[in-house]
């Protein structure tokens, strides 16, 4: 069973990971977000959830405006073939849906299947915000807050300047 938005905002809680939630209309795409965040300054993000070839799966957490080439990435993470992850795999190994994608949905990841990456140039900016398991809400975190709930649910990540 899949971790709630308020589970997940409990979780941060009792690691003494301070975040502040805004709640706001659902959206699917970085253009969607850009649209409805006014006043929430800092480093928004785009999260890719991909597949390679041998079945194994990759989050990719970049700057918003990143343009990632996937056959570049393949070479750079040694991958073989990256293409995006279909939606049921998605609900299987993070338990969100489409447009819901955030580094937070690796809690339900509770076999690591997933290999996190992170935009080296997304982590120099901060605060950063993602949506806490859902799209109907954005969660500001620092780097070091991101940084230590990876680490508690046991993702290791590659921080990559991709």
């Amino acid at each position: 069973m899949s971790v709630t938005k308020e589970d997940l905002l409990a979780q941060l809680c009792a690691l003494g990971i301070e975040t502040e939630t805004v709640d706001h209309a659902a959206v699917y795409t970085v253009e969607d977000a850009k649209s409805l965040r006014r006043g929430l300054p800092g480093t928004h993000s785009k999260n890719l959830f991909l597949k390679d070839k041998k079945s194994q799966f990759w989050l990719i957490v970049a700057h918003e405006d990143r343009n990632i080439d996937l056959k570049g990435l393949s070479k750079q993470i040694g991958a073989a073939q990256l293409s995006f992850g279909k939606p049921e795999a998605l609900m299987t190994k993070l338990g969100v849906e489409p447009g819901s994608v955030t580094p937070f949905a690796v809690i339900n990841d509770r076999s690591a299947d997933v290999t996190v990456i992170l935009d080296e140039e997304m982590l120099a900016r901060e605060p950063l915000h993602f949506h806490p398991l859902v799209n109907t809400a954005t969660t500001t975190i620092s780097k070091k807050g991101l940084l230590r709930f990876l680490q508690h649910t046991g993702h290791q990540p590659l921080v990559l300047a991709l």
